[in-house]
């Protein structure tokens, strides 16, 4: 697979099998709790496309890869 470039990634917090995101990379909403299921995790660290609809603004994530900090993704999600 190739390298996904770190302006698509974006970090989360995991609390228990919550999934937290800090902001929204879409409508910079605060403090955002997912709908994320453990499964669905689970299958993202594994390296399987995992779709996320953000609860704030309902965009869409494809998460391509899930390592201990940041979600990899098909799109770009930071500025810069």
């Amino acid at each position: 697979m190739d390298v996904i470039p770190f302006v698509n990634s974006w970090p989360y917090e995991r609390h228990f099998d919550d999934i937290y995101f800090h902001n929204c990379p879409f409508c910079q909403t605060d403090h955002v709790l997912t709908h994320m299921k453990k499964s669905e995790f689970k299958r993202a660290q594994e390296g399987i496309k995992t779709v996320l609809i953000m609860p704030c603004c309902n965009e869409k994530i494809t998460i391509l890869e899930a390592d201990e900090d940041y979600f990899w993704t098909d799109r770009r999600l930071r500025k810069g």
